[in-house]
């Protein structure tokens, strides 16, 4: 078998204190995440995982990129109001930081939020055309690709939007981010994607990630297709609190060799566990590598 790691989507949860940030807010003080990062990586790194994420604890996953970029704002809802532009690092720093704070074998994700994603959830108050807006939140998130490729050692592009209506652009989207990167990359969408698996073969990234624990009837599906990409096997729900056994996960997981064989080169929860009790999310992460070290015996 290949070298198989034990990894995360994004997002982590984190006990913030809210009365804090609005303090500092109001008292015009800088604001410092640090010790949110810090808690979400030390979890991830105790819990024993190969690869980890910064937890994604600064922002909500379309506010931390949208708040940054010209011609957006938020009042709520991300509203685009001019042409949507790049304006500098968006999630470096908090990359960089990560980088300094963990032990040099532990392996770094970088974490996009696509571009159809972007576009879809937000209020486009000024192109009137879905799919130049989507082109030009993907040129946007080139130039923070081309920077974040210098910390990490994988970016990953969250796009759950594709598994309700995966436009016939998508795959132009995800090539603009990707293409020239010198990292791996990785595409997580998220939900029911049986209908639009062969598209998904044909992007160009590295790895396919997807809901395999939530929806097991994939594992039927996929088995109709020559599986040309690595697979990030979704192994633990990522939206119930049931902590699931080892055992249970071993069985899914040998599920998945059945189907995909050593093209598994990563596990993971379904997604971001964001949502989750921070007890309840640190426990099915440990459980997720103990079942690892018991099939893959590293």
């Amino acid at each position: 078998m290949k070298d198989v790691k034990t990894t995360v989507i994004g997002s982590y949860p984190v006990d913030i204190n809210n009365m804090e940030l609005m303090k500092c807010y109001f008292e015009q003080k800088n604001i410092s995440w640090n010790k949110y990062i810090d808690s979400a990586v030390k979890d991830m790194i105790t819990s024993g995982l190969d690869m980890i994420s910064d937890g994604q604890t600064r922002d909500s996953f379309v506010n931390i990129f949208t708040r940054k970029l010209k011609g957006c704002r938020i009042r709520g809802r991300t509203e685009v109001t001019n042409k949507v532009e790049y304006n500098g690092p968006i999630i470096i720093e908090d990359q960089k930081y990560v980088k300094e704070i963990i032990p040099k074998k532990i392996k770094l994700i970088g974490v996009l939020t696509g571009p159809y994603t972007l576009t879809k959830s937000s209020v486009d108050m000024f192109y009137n055309d879905e799919k130049n807006l989507a082109f030009d939140f993907a040129f946007a998130l080139k130039h923070e690709a081309e920077n974040l490729q210098k910390y990490v050692d994988l970016i990953s592009i969250d796009e759950p939007f594709f598994s309700i209506n995966l436009p016939d652009y998508g795959k132009e989207l995800v090539g603009i981010i990707t293409k020239n990167l010198n990292c791996s990359t990785r595409l997580h969408v998220c939900g029911d994607v049986s209908n639009i698996v062969q598209e998904l073969l044909e992007m160009p990234v590295n790895i396919l990630s997807h809901e395999f624990k939530a929806s097991p009837k994939l594992y039927k599906t996929f088995k109709k297709y020559n599986i040309s990409k690595n697979i990030c096997l979704g192994s633990v729900c990522s939206d119930n609190i049931k902590i699931e056994t080892v055992e249970e996960i071993i069985t899914h997981i040998k599920k998945g060799i059945e189907i995909f064989g050593d093209k598994i080169t990563q596990l993971a929860p379904d997604c971001g566990l964001r949502m989750l009790p921070r007890n309840v999310a640190f426990q099915k992460l440990k459980n997720l590598v103990k079942a690892s070290e018991k099939i893959y015996g590293c």
